[in-house]
């Protein structure tokens, strides 16, 4: 079923995390990934939303967690780059693909590091195999980005810290050739400098 206000209607179940609308809707045949002019499904509407309920049963009910809005945005990648910790355990737990990109062409990991989202930084580094030596279109990594748009504050200096213990490639450069060492110095990260040489970085 297709019809553009059934789906509108079976978003705003989503939304509103009004789980029986939603089962009333699958019930009467409403595709689970049906879509909006955004590219929007229910359970990334429910995701935006807050409604971690809703999620879990269309994750249940067999929603597809990958599907991505035309801003790119899935749950994982949405509850990465806002911090919402719950959400991406859930993702992981569904089985999210860790290799679809954001519109910058990250991995989830790459914005959490840039925004200093501790806590999803280290559930990723720990409980998944997602690449923490990506490159995104502009040719950072996750530490590159950290250093780059980070504060250089203690929640920076502890992602980092996280990213090498997790195999993060120190010596990587960026796409003018420049090491995460220069670029510390650069914006006069003494304590993440610090961090780079002891990890060997030059």
């Amino acid at each position: 079923m297709t019809d553009k206000s059934v789906v509108q209607a079976f978003l705003e179940a989503a939304a509103e995390g009004n789980i029986e609308a939603l089962k009333k809707h699958l019930e009467q045949g409403v595709d689970i990934n049906a879509r909006n002019r955004q590219k929007r499904t229910a359970i990334l509407t429910a995701a935006m939303n807050d409604k971690l309920e809703a999620v879990s049963f269309l994750v249940e009910a067999g929603a597809d967690v990958d599907l991505q809005d035309e801003t790119c945005f899935n749950p994982f990648l949405f509850g990465c780059i806002n911090g919402k910790l719950e959400l991406v355990k859930m993702m992981i737990k569904a089985g999210t693909n860790l290799e679809l990109l954001t519109r910058f062409g990250g991995v989830g990991i790459t914005p959490a590091s840039e925004k200093g989202h501790v806590d999803i930084v280290r559930e990723l580094v720990t409980t998944t195999d997602i690449n923490v030596n990506h490159t995104n279109f502009v040719g950072w990594t996750p530490l590159i980005e950290a250093i780059i748009l980070g504060d250089g504050g203690e929640k920076q200096q502890t992602i980092i810290r996280l990213l090498i213990e997790h195999g993060c490639n120190v010596h990587m450069v960026d796409k003018y050739g420049v090491t995460p060492l220069e670029l510390a110095r650069r914006k006069g990260y003494t304590e993440i400098e610090n961090i780079l040489l002891e990890a060997g970085a030059k």
